[in-house]
Protein backbone atom coordinates (compact mmCIF):
# COMPACT_ATOMS: atom_id res chain seq x y z
CA UNK A 1 0.00 0.00 0.00
CA UNK A 2 2.54 2.50 0.64
CA UNK A 3 4.28 2.28 -2.57
CA UNK A 4 0.75 3.13 -4.08
CA UNK A 5 -0.07 5.77 -1.19
CA UNK A 6 0.33 8.49 -3.32
CA UNK A 7 -2.11 7.71 -5.90
CA UNK A 8 -4.73 7.27 -3.79
CA UNK A 9 -7.66 9.17 -2.31
CA UNK A 10 -7.76 11.08 0.79
CA UNK A 11 -10.84 9.61 1.33
CA UNK A 12 -12.87 6.00 1.62
CA UNK A 13 -10.02 4.31 -1.10
CA UNK A 14 -7.24 5.15 1.76
CA UNK A 15 -7.74 1.36 2.11
CA UNK A 16 -9.68 -1.62 1.04
CA UNK A 17 -11.94 -3.15 3.99
CA UNK A 18 -13.74 -5.70 3.93
CA UNK A 19 -16.86 -6.35 6.26
CA UNK A 20 -16.49 -8.92 7.96
CA UNK A 21 -20.59 -9.76 8.87
CA UNK A 22 -21.24 -10.13 4.84
CA UNK A 23 -17.94 -9.81 3.03
CA UNK A 24 -19.08 -7.02 0.95
CA UNK A 25 -16.67 -4.23 0.59
CA UNK A 26 -17.43 -1.31 2.43
CA UNK A 27 -16.58 2.73 1.41
CA UNK A 28 -15.22 1.41 -2.14
CA UNK A 29 -17.98 0.54 -4.14
CA UNK A 30 -17.66 -2.77 -4.90
CA UNK A 31 -20.06 -4.40 -2.42
CA UNK A 32 -23.18 -5.35 -3.94
CA UNK A 33 -25.15 -2.08 -3.17
CA UNK A 34 -22.12 -0.38 -4.79
CA UNK A 35 -20.98 1.57 -2.14
CA UNK A 36 -24.19 3.64 -2.09
CA UNK A 37 -26.84 4.35 0.62
CA UNK A 38 -30.09 2.42 -0.29
CA UNK A 39 -33.80 2.60 0.86
CA UNK A 40 -33.19 0.64 3.99
CA UNK A 41 -31.01 2.85 5.12
CA UNK A 42 -33.21 5.68 5.09
CA UNK A 43 -36.13 5.65 7.40
CA UNK A 44 -39.21 8.13 8.51
CA UNK A 45 -39.51 10.41 11.23
CA UNK A 46 -41.54 12.50 12.83
CA UNK A 47 -42.82 15.23 10.88
CA UNK A 48 -41.81 12.93 7.48
CA UNK A 49 -38.35 13.94 7.83
CA UNK A 50 -35.66 11.55 7.07
CA UNK A 51 -32.39 10.50 8.62
CA UNK A 52 -30.00 8.23 8.05
CA UNK A 53 -29.26 5.89 10.32
CA UNK A 54 -26.54 4.03 8.60
CA UNK A 55 -23.82 6.49 10.33
CA UNK A 56 -21.50 4.22 11.29
CA UNK A 57 -21.05 3.65 7.23
CA UNK A 58 -19.56 6.52 6.98
CA UNK A 59 -15.96 6.76 5.59
CA UNK A 60 -14.48 9.12 8.04
CA UNK A 61 -15.74 6.84 11.38
CA UNK A 62 -13.64 3.54 9.76
CA UNK A 63 -10.36 5.50 9.58
CA UNK A 64 -7.59 4.50 11.88
CA UNK A 65 -4.38 5.66 13.06
CA UNK A 66 -2.80 3.90 10.15
CA UNK A 67 -5.00 6.09 7.69
CA UNK A 68 -4.15 9.11 9.55
CA UNK A 69 -0.09 8.29 9.45
CA UNK A 70 -1.12 7.81 5.29
CA UNK A 71 -2.59 10.84 5.20
CA UNK A 72 0.05 12.79 6.85
CA UNK A 73 2.62 11.13 4.98
CA UNK A 74 1.66 11.05 1.57
CA UNK A 75 -0.62 13.68 1.25
CA UNK A 76 1.36 16.59 3.27
CA UNK A 77 0.70 19.52 0.79
CA UNK A 78 -3.10 19.16 1.71
CA UNK A 79 -2.39 19.12 5.74
CA UNK A 80 -0.04 22.17 5.51
CA UNK A 81 -2.85 24.03 3.95
CA UNK A 82 -5.49 22.47 6.60
CA UNK A 83 -2.95 23.87 8.69
CA UNK A 84 -2.84 27.47 7.31
CA UNK A 85 -6.46 27.33 7.36
CA UNK A 86 -6.25 27.01 11.67
CA UNK A 87 -3.66 30.19 11.55
CA UNK A 88 -5.53 32.26 9.28
CA UNK A 89 -8.68 31.84 10.91
CA UNK A 90 -7.20 32.88 14.37
CA UNK A 91 -5.36 35.97 12.83
CA UNK A 92 -8.43 37.04 10.94
CA UNK A 93 -10.94 37.30 13.57
CA UNK A 94 -8.23 38.85 16.20
CA UNK A 95 -7.26 41.14 13.72
CA UNK A 96 -7.59 44.92 14.07
CA UNK A 97 -9.48 46.46 11.02
CA UNK A 98 -7.80 49.02 8.98
CA UNK A 99 -9.96 52.29 10.06
CA UNK A 100 -11.70 53.82 7.14
CA UNK A 101 -9.33 56.65 7.21
CA UNK A 102 -6.33 55.12 7.32
CA UNK A 103 -4.59 53.94 4.08
CA UNK A 104 -4.14 50.07 3.52
CA UNK A 105 -1.63 48.42 4.98
CA UNK A 106 0.36 46.18 2.26
CA UNK A 107 2.99 43.63 3.20
CA UNK A 108 4.60 44.00 -0.35
CA UNK A 109 4.82 47.81 0.45
CA UNK A 110 6.66 47.07 3.70
CA UNK A 111 9.29 44.78 2.37
CA UNK A 112 10.28 46.50 -0.52
CA UNK A 113 10.75 50.23 1.57
CA UNK A 114 14.37 50.38 0.47
CA UNK A 115 13.36 50.19 -3.04
CA UNK A 116 11.50 53.03 -2.96
CA UNK A 117 13.53 54.88 -1.18
CA UNK A 118 16.08 54.99 -3.34
CA UNK A 119 13.21 55.37 -6.71
CA UNK A 120 12.24 58.07 -4.97
CA UNK A 121 15.83 59.76 -4.46
CA UNK A 122 16.94 58.62 -8.13
CA UNK A 123 14.15 59.20 -10.54
CA UNK A 124 16.40 58.66 -13.53
CA UNK A 125 16.92 55.03 -12.62
CA UNK A 126 12.76 54.95 -11.68
CA UNK A 127 12.55 55.94 -15.62
CA UNK A 128 15.07 53.25 -16.81
CA UNK A 129 13.48 50.47 -15.18
CA UNK A 130 10.55 51.84 -16.27
CA UNK A 131 11.67 51.86 -19.78
CA UNK A 132 12.85 47.98 -19.35
CA UNK A 133 9.49 47.35 -17.42
CA UNK A 134 7.98 48.76 -21.27
CA UNK A 135 10.35 46.22 -23.18
CA UNK A 136 9.27 42.88 -20.95
CA UNK A 137 5.80 43.90 -21.60
CA UNK A 138 6.59 44.48 -25.21
CA UNK A 139 8.09 40.92 -25.14
CA UNK A 140 5.26 39.33 -23.78
CA UNK A 141 2.74 41.07 -26.35
CA UNK A 142 5.69 39.66 -29.42
CA UNK A 143 5.33 36.34 -28.14
CA UNK A 144 1.82 35.96 -27.63
CA UNK A 145 1.15 37.21 -31.15
CA UNK A 146 3.78 35.40 -32.74
CA UNK A 147 2.35 31.97 -30.68
CA UNK A 148 -0.87 32.76 -33.10
CA UNK A 149 -0.10 34.49 -36.71
CA UNK A 150 2.82 32.49 -37.26
CA UNK A 151 3.21 29.26 -35.28
CA UNK A 152 -0.51 28.67 -35.41
CA UNK A 153 -1.17 28.52 -31.83
CA UNK A 154 -4.43 30.92 -30.58
CA UNK A 155 -4.03 29.61 -27.26
CA UNK A 156 -1.96 32.37 -25.45
CA UNK A 157 -3.81 34.86 -28.05
CA UNK A 158 -7.20 33.41 -26.61
CA UNK A 159 -5.84 33.67 -22.83
CA UNK A 160 -5.00 37.06 -23.13
CA UNK A 161 -8.03 38.31 -24.77
CA UNK A 162 -10.05 36.31 -21.86
CA UNK A 163 -7.67 38.03 -19.12
CA UNK A 164 -7.65 41.56 -20.06
CA UNK A 165 -11.80 41.75 -20.71
CA UNK A 166 -11.96 40.12 -17.00
CA UNK A 167 -9.38 42.68 -15.86
CA UNK A 168 -11.23 45.62 -17.42
CA UNK A 169 -14.59 44.70 -15.84
CA UNK A 170 -13.02 43.87 -12.32
CA UNK A 171 -11.06 47.18 -12.76
CA UNK A 172 -13.85 48.96 -13.07
CA UNK A 173 -16.45 47.91 -10.81
CA UNK A 174 -14.05 48.22 -7.77
CA UNK A 175 -11.35 51.45 -8.51
CA UNK A 176 -8.78 51.05 -6.12
CA UNK A 177 -7.38 54.10 -4.37
CA UNK A 178 -3.79 55.12 -5.75
CA UNK A 179 -1.36 54.31 -3.36
CA UNK A 180 0.69 56.73 -1.46
CA UNK A 181 3.79 57.55 -2.67
CA UNK A 182 3.07 56.38 -5.79
CA UNK A 183 6.22 57.01 -8.62
CA UNK A 184 4.90 57.31 -11.89
CA UNK A 185 7.11 57.30 -15.44
CA UNK A 186 6.60 58.67 -18.31
CA UNK A 187 8.25 55.55 -19.80
CA UNK A 188 5.96 53.04 -17.88
CA UNK A 189 3.21 51.02 -19.80
CA UNK A 190 1.21 52.26 -20.49
CA UNK A 191 3.12 55.05 -21.89
CA UNK A 192 2.20 58.89 -21.19
CA UNK A 193 1.05 58.45 -17.67
CA UNK A 194 -2.08 57.57 -18.57
CA UNK A 195 -4.99 56.08 -16.04
CA UNK A 196 -4.85 52.63 -15.87
CA UNK A 197 -6.70 49.79 -13.46
CA UNK A 198 -5.17 48.74 -10.01
CA UNK A 199 -6.65 45.76 -9.48
CA UNK A 200 -5.27 43.18 -11.01
CA UNK A 201 -2.04 43.07 -12.92
CA UNK A 202 -1.94 42.48 -16.54
CA UNK A 203 1.80 42.97 -16.44
CA UNK A 204 1.91 39.71 -14.05
CA UNK A 205 -0.77 37.75 -15.81
CA UNK A 206 0.42 38.45 -19.04
CA UNK A 207 3.98 37.17 -17.81
CA UNK A 208 2.24 34.25 -16.62
CA UNK A 209 0.11 33.37 -20.15
CA UNK A 210 3.71 33.73 -22.25
CA UNK A 211 5.22 31.44 -19.57
CA UNK A 212 2.79 28.76 -19.27
CA UNK A 213 3.15 28.65 -23.19
CA UNK A 214 6.52 28.30 -23.19
CA UNK A 215 6.36 25.47 -21.17
CA UNK A 216 3.92 23.22 -23.37
CA UNK A 217 6.27 24.07 -26.02
CA UNK A 218 9.10 22.91 -24.05
CA UNK A 219 10.74 25.70 -24.31
CA UNK A 220 12.16 25.81 -20.36
CA UNK A 221 14.96 28.40 -20.90
CA UNK A 222 12.54 31.28 -22.33
CA UNK A 223 10.12 30.43 -19.59
CA UNK A 224 12.36 30.61 -16.91
CA UNK A 225 13.60 34.24 -17.88
CA UNK A 226 9.89 35.05 -18.24
CA UNK A 227 9.38 33.58 -15.00
CA UNK A 228 12.75 35.59 -13.66
CA UNK A 229 11.58 38.98 -14.72
CA UNK A 230 8.10 38.40 -13.91
CA UNK A 231 10.11 38.14 -10.62
CA UNK A 232 12.05 41.67 -10.65
CA UNK A 233 8.60 43.38 -12.33
CA UNK A 234 6.56 42.26 -9.45
CA UNK A 235 9.11 43.57 -6.80
CA UNK A 236 9.32 47.15 -9.20
CA UNK A 237 5.88 47.66 -9.09
CA UNK A 238 5.87 47.09 -5.42
CA UNK A 239 8.74 49.45 -5.24
CA UNK A 240 7.21 51.72 -7.26
CA UNK A 241 3.61 51.51 -5.07
CA UNK A 242 2.33 50.67 -8.69
CA UNK A 243 0.22 47.76 -7.75
CA UNK A 244 -0.91 46.56 -4.70
CA UNK A 245 0.37 43.03 -3.19
CA UNK A 246 -3.34 41.79 -3.94
CA UNK A 247 -2.77 42.98 -7.27
CA UNK A 248 0.22 40.76 -8.33
CA UNK A 249 -0.77 37.81 -6.72
CA UNK A 250 -4.22 37.60 -8.67
CA UNK A 251 -2.45 38.33 -11.73
CA UNK A 252 -0.72 35.42 -11.09
CA UNK A 253 -3.68 33.66 -10.51
CA UNK A 254 -5.28 34.68 -13.54
CA UNK A 255 -2.27 34.01 -15.88
CA UNK A 256 -3.18 30.06 -14.88
CA UNK A 257 -6.78 29.90 -14.85
CA UNK A 258 -7.10 32.51 -18.26
CA UNK A 259 -4.69 30.14 -20.15
CA UNK A 260 -6.98 27.01 -18.78
CA UNK A 261 -10.18 28.30 -20.01
CA UNK A 262 -8.84 29.10 -23.08
CA UNK A 263 -7.54 25.44 -23.10
CA UNK A 264 -10.74 24.02 -22.62
CA UNK A 265 -12.38 26.54 -25.39
CA UNK A 266 -9.86 25.14 -27.70
CA UNK A 267 -10.45 22.05 -27.34
CA UNK A 268 -13.83 22.04 -27.64
CA UNK A 269 -13.96 24.27 -30.66
CA UNK A 270 -11.93 21.60 -32.08
CA UNK A 271 -13.61 18.45 -31.03
CA UNK A 272 -16.41 20.55 -32.63
CA UNK A 273 -14.98 21.40 -35.53
CA UNK A 274 -13.90 17.53 -36.39
CA UNK A 275 -17.65 16.67 -35.45
CA UNK A 276 -18.88 19.46 -38.27
CA UNK A 277 -16.57 18.01 -40.59
CA UNK A 278 -17.53 13.88 -39.87
CA UNK A 279 -21.51 15.01 -40.43
CA UNK A 280 -20.69 16.88 -43.21
CA UNK A 281 -18.87 13.93 -44.91
CA UNK A 282 -21.86 11.44 -43.96
CA UNK A 283 -24.64 13.49 -46.31
CA UNK A 284 -22.32 14.93 -48.76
Amino acid sequence: MASNGAATTLTGNLRHRIDSRNGNGIGNGNGKDGGKMTNKDFHSGDGGGHYYKGFRKASCMRWTVEDVAHVARYHWIPCVFAMGLLFFMGVEYTLRMVPPASPPFDLGFALTRPVHRVLSSWPELNTLLAALNTVFVGMQTTYILWSWLIEGRPRATISALFMFTCRGILGYSTQLPLPQGFLGSEMDFPVGNVSFFLFFSGHVAGSVIASLDMRRMRRWGMAWMFDFLNLLQAIRLLGTRGHYTIDLAVGVGAGILFDSLAGHYYEASQRKNIEDTKLAKTFA
